[in-house]
């Protein structure tokens, strides 16, 4: 009798073989963690042991005065705990899918505020488009609007690479040509063909430069600089 209750109740269960799945319509509230589920899950799975440790126990009894109407209530339990079990995987799921469009969200929104910084270049490069002058007018408009970009740049993390008159640095520098040269002691950057930046301490893109490296020595010079045996 307690196996038929058990399975009565279990295909009224959603998602039972023997009848339909409720349909659960639950928002996640605001205040809802992580934290809180993994609690509440905790807390339904250990109220569901002890539930089937109550009835293994009714079970083993020698001469219960109502094991029907035990079974009954216990069923009933069961059957109540793991409703509970159900709400809160369904408030588990809303929360995980609630996460997943902030972090969404945040993806696409993350360079705001770096574009609002260069809306104001594109505004200064289309009156530089339109405006009357010279070309020394037009000269000296490219050249405030470069050091407006410079400075939109600095205030979102982007800093220029060292590169003339700075010690080679593969890690930073692309070296596109090299030369010897007696007035360095070590590779060093002597001109720069394309600039290169970091965002903060992470390469944007390297920059390309011309490398000056110490005069190598030929075999023969390097001989005749040292004296012969028995040679004064």
């Amino acid at each position: 009798m307690a196996s038929d209750d058990t399975n009565d109740a279990a295909r009224r269960q959603p998602g039972g073989s023997g009848g339909q799945a409720t349909e659960l319509d639950l928002d996640l509230d605001d205040h809802m963690n992580s934290a809180d589920v993994a609690s509440a899950i905790e807390q339904a799975v250990a109220a569901v042991e002890e539930v089937q440790s109550a009835a293994k126990s009714a079970g083993r009894a020698d001469g219960p005065p109502d094991l029907a109407s035990e079974n009954a209530r216990l069923n009933r339990e069961v059957e109540e705990l793991r409703s509970r079990s159900v709400r809160t995987l369904a408030d588990f799921d809303n929360f995980r899918k609630r996460n997943e469009r902030e972090r969404d969200e945040i993806r696409r929104y993350a360079a705001t505020e770096a574009i609002r910084e260069f809306v104001g270049v594109v505004d200064n490069l289309e009156r530089a488009l339109t405006a009357g002058g010279t070309a020394d007018d037009l000269k000296r408009g490219v050249e405030l609007i470069a050091r407006q970009m410079q400075e939109a740049l600095r205030r979102v993390g982007v800093q220029e690479v060292a590169a003339e008159g700075a010690p080679f640095d593969p890690a930073v520098h692309e070296a596109v040509s090299r030369e010897e040269s007696a007035e360095v002691t070590a590779p060093t950057v002597i001109a720069a063909f394309q600039r290169g930046y970091l965002l903060y301490d992470r390469l944007l893109r390297p920059a390309m430069v011309r490398v000056a490296v110490p005069i190598e020595k030929s075999g023969a010079a390097a001989n005749a600089a040292v004296p012969e045996a028995g040679e004064a």
